[in-house]
């Protein structure tokens, strides 16, 4: 795996769910009745796959509602950079 790689993966989907509540416990227990790991351990991934596979129209909306809260983020930092130079100029 190369820098470009790794600065482009996500080390949170990788981590193993800790049960800290029993929402994550009931998403826990489903990803592992679903996917059997050997390890016994569901990580962040695994819950989204099956949530992806499993309820599609919510993964969805969290990603349209991600994308276009960060595209807003890039247009208002473009005018906000604008701001600067024009008040540099």
């Amino acid at each position: 795996m190369d820098q470009t790689d790794t600065l482009n993966e996500n080390p949170v989907l990788k981590e193993t769910v800790q049960t800290s509540n029993n929402l994550k416990s009931m998403l826990v227990q489903y990803a592992g009745d679903k996917l059997s790991p050997k390890d016994n351990n569901i990580t962040v991934e695994m819950v989204i796959e099956v949530m992806a596979e499993e309820f599609p129209e919510f993964v969805m909306a969290l990603a349209e509602e991600n994308w276009i809260r960060g595209y807003q983020q890039g247009l208002d930092d473009v005018q906000a950079g604008k701001m600067l130079m024009d008040q540099e100029n």
